[in-house]
């Protein structure tokens, strides 16, 4: 679960409600969904968003979507599959994100190309 403006992720107790771990964002927490073992959450914050894969024990910042400026995301869930969906704030707009296929090199932090059906560039840098 996300808590907004105190920046953190909680894993709770779905028997007892009670909080098991937080581990804290540097960005407001807009969305969290797991997919495949993976745990990623969205940030807005000013102009900028992004989706983050995190590790689910340190909280460390695995991989970034950057979305382009102005692109906000509030809300995040996934298909199960390939795809992210992201509510787009005051825009009404709900916006798919294409998932980084796993084996590929995204460890760089450099820009990797962008494909047509993908909303967003990949980096790892560790914010």
């Amino acid at each position: 679960m996300g808590q907004y403006r105190d920046r953190k992720i909680h894993q709770i107790d779905p028997q007892t409600g009670a909080i098991l771990r937080t581990i804290e964002s540097n960005r407001f927490v807009t969305g969290v969904t797991w997919i495949d073992g993976e745990l990623w959450h969205g940030t807005w914050e000013g102009d900028e968003s992004d989706l983050r894969r995190v590790d689910p024990r340190t909280g460390e910042v695995l991989e970034r979507l950057e979305m382009p400026p102005g692109v906000g995301v509030s809300g995040l869930e996934s298909d199960g599959g390939d795809q992210f969906f992201c509510g787009g704030g005051k825009s009404g707009k709900v916006r798919a994100v294409r998932r980084p296929r796993r084996g590929r090199a995204t460890g760089s932090g450099s820009e990797s190309p962008v494909d047509s059906t993908r909303l967003g560039r990949i980096s790892s840098d560790k914010q």
